[in-house]
C-alpha cells in the first residue's frame, strides 16, 4: 500500500490531482471490502451475548496469557461470523509494538488499565497507511483506557491510530503524535472522553465520527489545523462532529481545512481557547472549496469562539441545522454501541501463530 497526503499539500499541481484520485480509488476499494465483511459480521450480531466475553490477559511480567498485545490478537480464531466477544486486558506497562486488528476478527475489546499507565508506543513515519501504531480493520471494535502514541516526531506524517473499519468505539484513550495523529479513515466511529494531540491535520479521514467530551490539544506553532475531513461529494454521509469538546494548545490553529472538496465538520457546545485562529477555518489554497465544504459551529464558547472574524463560508448553525449532529444517530450508534461486558470466561488454551 502507500497512499500519501504529500501531494495534497500541493493543491495547485497536476500531480496533486492525480495522487488525490489515486487515494480515492484505493480508499473506495477498501471501503467496499469492509462493507462486505461488516455485513457478514452483522448477520450474527443478534446472537451474541454482549454481557459475557472471553478474557485474554496481556502482562509484560509474564503473569498473563501473553507478553505482547499482538500475540493476544493472533490467538483469537478468525471468524467473520463470530458469536463471541473477546476482551483483551492489557496490564500496566509500556508496550513497544505495532498492532493490527485484522478484518476477520470482529467483536474485540482492547482495554488498558488506565491510559496514564498503559502505553502502546511505536516510532514510524512518512507513509500514512504504514506508519500507524494501532490499525483497526475489524468491525465492532472497542478500545478503552489506553495511550496510543507515535513518537516519530515533527519530520512528517506519523499516524498513531488508524480506524479503518465500521463500528469502532474509543473510551478514555490518549492518542498522540504530531502530523496526522488520528487517521479516522472510514466507517462509523465514536470517541468519548479521549485526549487527542497533534499539530497538522491531526484528526483526518473519511469516517462518520462523533467525538463526545474529548480534549483536543494543538501543538501547532502557527496556523496548523485540527481536522482534515475527506468527504468528496454532497451525498456522502461522512463527517466529524465534536460535541461538548475542549480545544487547548499553544500557538494558533484552524478548526479545519478540506482534504475533500465536500469536507464536513461541526463543533457544538465546545470550549475554544484562544489557540483557535480568528478566521476559524482554512480553504487549503483552493477557493473553489468554499462553495462545497460544510463547516459549522453551534453554541460554542470561550475566547476562541468569537465569530466576528470568521470566514464567511463557515456557518453559525441554527437549532434546526444543528439537530442532526447532536446525537448518536449521526453515526447510527444506538444500533451498535454496546456496554462493557460484566462477565468473563477463561480463554481456551492455544498457541499463538
Amino acid at each position: 500500500m502507500g497512499y500519501s497526503k504529500m501531494a495534497l499539500y500541493k493543491t495547485n499541481s497536476e500531480r496533486s490531482i492525480a495522487n488525490y484520485n489515486h487515494i480515492i480509488i484505493i480508499t473506495n476499494i477498501f471501503i467496499l471490502s469492509t462493507i462486505i465483511s461488516s455485513s457478514m459480521a452483522s448477520s450474527s450480531s443478534s446472537s451474541i451475548d454482549f454481557s459475557t466475553a472471553i478474557l485474554i490477559r496481556v502482562d509484560q511480567s509474564g503473569k498473563g496469557d501473553f507478553n505482547k498485545i499482538q500475540e493476544a490478537i493472533e490467538s483469537i480464531p478468525p471468524n467473520l461470523n463470530n458469536s463471541q466477544l473477546y476482551y483483551i486486558w492489557v496490564k500496566p506497562g509500556i508496550y513497544r509494538e505495532k498492532v493490527v486488528i485484522p478484518a476477520d476478527k470482529p467483536y474485540i475489546t482492547l482495554s488498558g488499565t488506565r491510559a496514564s499507565n498503559t502505553f502502546l508506543i511505536w516510532n514510524d513515519g512518512e507513509d500514512i497507511l504504514e506508519s500507524p501504531t494501532l490499525t483497526i480493520f475489524a468491525s465492532d471494535f472497542v478500545c478503552r483506557f489506553l495511550t496510543i502514541q507515535n513518537k516519530f516526531g515533527t519530520a512528517g506524517r506519523a499516524v498513531a491510530l488508524r480506524a479503518a473499519a465500521d463500528k469502532a468505539a474509543f473510551y478514555g484513550c490518549v492518542i498522540t503524535s504530531y502530523q496526522d495523529t488520528l487517521l479516522d479513515d472510514n466507517g462509523n466511529h465514536y470517541f468519548k472522553n479521549c485526549y487527542i494531540e497533534g499539530a497538522t491535520d491531526f484528526i483526518c479521514g473519511s469516517a462518520s465520527s462523533l467525538y463526545e467530551k474529548c480534549h483536543l490539544h494543538s501543538l501547532s506553532p502557527n496556523n496548523g489545523s485540527i481536522t482534515a475531513q475527506m468527504r468528496t461529494s454532497a451525498t456522502e454521509k461522512s463527517g466529524f462532529t465534536f460535541l461538548g469538546c475542549k480545544i487547548t494548545g499553544s500557538g494558533s490553529t484552524f478548526l479545519g481545512r478540506p482534504w475533500g472538496a465536500y469536507s464536513r465538520v461541526v463543533f457544538a457546545y465546545s470550549y475554544f481557547s484562544n489557540v483557535v485562529a480568528p478566521q476559524g477555518w482554512n480553504q487549503w489554497g483552493d477557493s473553489t472549496k468554499q462553495n462545497t465544504v460544510y463547516y459549522g459551529e453551534y453554541k460554542c464558547y470561550g475566547p476562541g469562539a468569537d465569530r466576528t472574524q470568521r470566514v464567511k463560508w463557515s456557518k453559525q448553525l441554527s437549532d434546526d441545522e444543528a439537530t442532526v449532529f447532536l446525537s448518536k444517530d449521526f453515526i447510527g450508534g444506538k444500533d451498535w454501541l454496546r456496554p462493557a461486558p460484566s462477565h468473563f470466561k477463561v480463554a481456551p488454551k492455544s498457541n499463538p501463530k
